[in-house]
């Protein structure tokens, strides 16, 4: 790894002479800042939200939770992974105990089905946005807006009903 290490510095370096990542780095934290500040606007009736977490060129996020959720020790986070360029809709738990209790309930849910194992940061992920069009942001947030209401609910249902069995 340490000889490895120097000839991949050297090619972030090259990467951020050109100034490219930076922006577009720059440009994607302020969307999902903005992201955020629109939800709380639109659902802080139905929602609390947390603080975004730019994470580390993998994952940025924020997570959103009601008092159900909270009483379960679980969150919703409205995510965009990186790697895959597209915003996702992660179920998480407060901890490793949370999750594995929610993961065994999920596991064979809808939202898990192609999964064998655990997600490594939630308890499932669904895809909100596949492609993304961030030259229309405003259009944008409503596509995520009105993805993350309907999977969210749908989600918020299933485990209502199936916590019983847990």
């Amino acid at each position: 790894m340490e000889n490895k290490l120097s000839s991949y510095i050297s090619v972030y370096k090259e990467h951020l002479e050109t100034g490219y990542i930076q922006t577009a780095y720059e440009a994607l934290l302020k969307y999902v800042m903005s992201l955020k500040a629109h939800f709380e606007k639109v659902l802080s009736s139905q929602y609390s939200f947390g603080n975004v977490s730019p994470g580390y060129m993998d994952f940025t996020y924020f997570p959103f939770f009601n008092d159900y959720l909270r009483s379960k020790k679980l969150r919703f986070g409205i995510v965009l992974n990186h790697r895959e360029m597209r915003f996702e809709l992660w179920l998480m738990g407060q901890n490793a105990e949370t999750q594995k209790k929610y993961w065994e309930l999920l596991k064979n849910s809808q939202w898990n089905r192609n999964r064998t194992t655990m997600p490594k940061y939630s308890v499932l992920e669904a895809v909100l946005i596949e492609f993304p069009d961030f030259d229309d942001l405003k259009d944008l947030t409503v596509k995520i807006e009105q993805a993350s209401s309907s999977v969210s609910n749908k989600i918020l249902e299933y485990i209502k009903t199936m916590e019983p069995l847990a």
